[in-house]
């Protein structure tokens, strides 16, 4: 086994490789703006790092979000292509799950990343393994209640501190540590991924005007 894992759904760029044992190599760049210019880099770096070639991934794992829209669709689509150039499934993970199985918490705990707009995507998890429901979307206010009294795991733990005020580690996504989840599930028969597919959770900011003037000839 050889697993390319990979995450730009928050603004760490982070890829690793997993042989089905333990974490090879990995690389991690934390840079909202620049999903596109250091994913394929990263990739070329962990793979030279273990002294392998594409051509010996077995499988990939990308995390789907939630996240921003574009940013979150440059780890799909590579993942995709790789995919489809070298025959290989693609596993898709929570990314809030790689966040909260590095934490390894085992107690009840959250986790939030920044959705921007003065927002966080967030879940309760029973452990570091075990979602509580689905992931959601939600100004800090709304949710502090809800959370009071737990840890928060996260960016957006750190981003809002009076509403999140037990900030936990890690900060930002490692690929590394979604790699070891999935390797971990493929090892237990294969259970609890996604389809390789956005999760959004909101629209996204681009969108069509309305009521706009057509000027083209009738």
């Amino acid at each position: 086994m050889l697993l390319l894992a990979m995450d730009t759904a928050t603004p760490a760029v982070t890829v690793a490789l997993h042989d089905g044992e333990a974490v090879v190599a990995s690389s991690s760049q934390v840079d909202a703006r620049r999903h596109g210019e250091l994913l394929l880099p990263a990739v070329d770096r962990v793979l030279k790092e273990a002294g392998l070639t594409l051509d010996a991934v077995t499988g990939l794992v990308v995390g789907v979000g939630p996240g921003p829209y574009t940013g979150l669709r440059v780890g799909l689509v590579t993942a995709a292509a790789f995919s489809s150039a070298l025959a290989v499934p693609v596993h898709g993970l929570c990314t809030l799950d790689g966040l909260a199985y590095a934490s390894g918490i085992d107690e009840p705990f959250a986790v939030a990343t920044d959705a921007r707009r003065k927002e966080v995507y967030w879940a309760r998890y029973d452990d570091s393994r075990t979602r509580v429901g689905d992931a959601a979307v939600d100004r800090p206010a709304d949710i502090a209640e809800r959370l009071a009294g737990l840890p928060v795991v996260g960016a957006g733990a750190r981003l809002y501190p009076d509403a999140f005020p037990d900030a936990r580690d890690p900060e930002h996504q490692s690929a590394a540590a979604l790699a070891r989840l999935a390797a971990e599930r493929l090892a237990a028969g294969g259970e609890g991924f996604l389809d390789p597919l956005p999760m959004y959770l909101r629209r996204p900011d681009a969108q069509v005007p309305k009521n706009y003037k057509v000027v083209t000839p009738k």
